[in-house]
């Protein structure tokens, strides 16, 4: 006992896991997007717990949006409005489920965020989550790069 009380305290020391959000979302027993952002990429997956244990049912990555027509010159731009979005889209074509929760872990909620771009184009890819219209980014914003209509046509091909 006095082992994993010590275990949730470096946890969150380390800035890796909110104990209380954790339980609130579990406690919902619904599948979760889980958005998390590194300093290259973004990374999405749905998940499902079942007696606190997570069992990821997809993974997608922004990186997987150069097989889609990406331009490798922008590989920089793999963590933008415009690549959340498209990665929210591609992982709600390919997952099977049609409701989840966001689980954006440590990332702050911001209006306008890529967090909330994620969810604009998993939303316009079928999958329901509960969520605000208001937090969205524009679409101007998203759709800034010359490219990304391309891109989001070859997604959208997926069944």
């Amino acid at each position: 006992m006095k082992h994993s009380r010590r275990l949730h305290k470096r946890r969150r020391r380390e800035s890796k896991t909110n104990y209380r959000k954790r339980l609130i979302l579990l406690k919902s027993n619904s599948p979760r997007l889980i958005v998390r952002k590194t300093n290259k990429y973004i990374i999405l997956q749905v998940a499902e717990s079942e007696r606190a244990q997570d069992k990821v049912l997809k993974t997608v990555t922004t990186k997987e949006l150069l097989k889609f027509g990406w331009p490798k010159d922008k590989v920089g731009s793999l963590k933008s409005l415009s690549a959340s979005y498209l990665a929210g889209l591609l992982i709600g074509k390919k997952v099977k489920i049609k409701k989840a929760i966001l689980d954006s872990g440590l990332i702050p909620n911001t209006k306008g965020s890529r967090v909330y771009a994620v969810v604009k184009g998993a939303r316009d890819a079928g999958l329901n989550i509960p969520c605000s219209e208001k937090v969205f980014p524009d679409s101007e914003k998203i759709q800034k790069h010359d490219f990304f209509n391309k891109v989001k046509s070859e997604i959208e091909k997926i069944k």
